[in-house]
């Protein structure tokens, strides 16, 4: 079988590195091409060596036409424009596209989902380790169970993460949305300061911690009448991201165009 040739977008920062290497070390896959922003610091370098591999002959550079030339897939953990460039690119070709990028907004999630509609076959998420992605239905099962506990979703992130709340605190309070039948817009408390009163029945709350060096921590605490219920998950290595989105890649490379999810490449749809 012919290896499958994906570019890695953000191919220098820390999960494009994680990535390079997952993909490396997966039979039916080989690094074709890595991406990266404008001016980034290490263009012209081979990405084999800045992820500790053997050189890949796939040269970091910001020429998406020659990193995307002859490719089959993308995997994609970068910025949000630069996500939707490319999901609009991997359309008109018809190439797989697996984006973990965060902090995408309303229309760029829409734009996502206008490329998979016009030829991309895409998976999207913005958490790509398989035990997360099971946590997802536990939760959606407790807020339905409990109907009347309060949700509170609590996460904490290294220093350097841009975004807030994280891309996967949002999809367990969508998760706990779904499970309640509500509009997780609608519903969101995503930040408290100074004398906010009393918490409004039925809202899902948020906190977000930053600091250090932590990989991710997510908690879901449904606090009812004298009891507390609390599901967790410890990210303690970004590896796991990699090795769920390369199975993501492998199973949309036999799918035909569409927007997918992780739920759709664990069959938990």
């Amino acid at each position: 079988m012919t290896a499958l040739k994906v570019v890695i977008a953000g191919a220098s920062g820390r999960m494009g590195l994680t990535n390079a290497r997952a993909v490396a070390a997966t039979d039916g896959l080989r690094i074709h091409g890595a991406l990266d922003r404008p001016g980034a610091p290490l263009l012209g370098r081979d990405i084999g060596g800045l992820a500790g591999l053997e050189p890949q002959g796939a040269i970091l550079t910001d020429d998406v036409d020659a990193a995307l030339r002859g490719a089959d897939a993308i995997i994609d953990f970068s910025a949000p424009a630069a996500s939707v460039a490319l999901a609009r690119r991997a359309a008109a070709a018809g190439l797989v596209h697996v984006i973990g990028t965060t902090g995408c907004s309303p229309e760029d999630e829409a734009a996502i989902r206008a490329a998979a509609a016009a030829g991309a076959r895409i998976v999207k998420a913005g958490n790509f380790s398989l035990g997360l992605n099971l946590l997802l239905g536990l939760v959606r099962q407790a807020a339905a169970a409990l109907a009347d506990y309060d949700v509170e979703i609590v996460e904490m992130h290294h220093a350097r993460k841009v975004d807030a709340p994280s891309g996967t605190a949002l999809m367990l309070g969508q998760a706990a949305a779904e499970g309640r039948g509500v509009d997780l817009a609608s519903h969101a408390a995503r930040a408290r300061d100074g004398h906010t009163g009393a918490r409004a029945p039925g809202t899902i709350g948020f906190a977000s911690l930053r600091g250090g060096t932590v990989v991710g921590d997510h908690s879901v605490i449904l606090a009812g009448p004298s009891e507390r219920i609390e599901l967790n998950h410890r990210a303690e290595d970004r590896a796991i991201f990699a090795h769920g989105a390369v199975r993501a890649l492998l199973w949309a490379a036999e799918r035909p165009a569409g927007f997918y999810t992780m739920a759709d490449v664990l069959g938990l749809s």
